[in-house]
């Protein structure tokens, strides 16, 4: 019985390296990520900043092509801007769209007034 243990010990650990290995592993996906920092103007009440950043999941819903959405904002720089937030697209063409699309142009129009500053990057592989 302890040899039987052994045996399939010896067999899975192989399989076991290759999974630990496979989930280590990195990729350099082709989606675009567009991240953007946000310095408030005085007058937009923690309110508006909290819709701003719930239009932006809508917006989100309604652009095709964007994957992924990143909403809370951990750490910003310089110190005095106040929120981030990032967007996946699936490709650049994706990325190039929205910032044509209705929604996108919605938000700009109702949001754009409260902004004092933003900075915007955008990367890929």
């Amino acid at each position: 019985m302890n040899r039987k243990i052994v045996l399939t010990a010896l067999l899975a650990a192989p399989i076991m390296c290759g999974i630990v290995l496979a989930a280590r592993a990195y990729q350099k996906p082709k989606t675009v990520i567009h991240l953007v920092t946000i310095r408030w103007a005085a007058e937009a009440a923690p309110e508006v900043r909290r819709a701003a950043l719930e239009d932006i999941e809508k917006m989100a819903a309604a652009v095709p092509g964007i994957r992924n959405v990143w909403l809370r904002t951990l750490r910003v720089q310089p110190r005095d801007f106040m929120t981030a937030f990032a967007l996946e697209f699936e490709d650049e063409g994706a990325a190039e769209r929205f910032a044509r699309h209705p929604a996108h142009e919605a938000w700009i129009k109702k949001y754009l007034s409260l902004i004092e500053e933003s900075r915007t990057q955008q990367v890929t592989n």
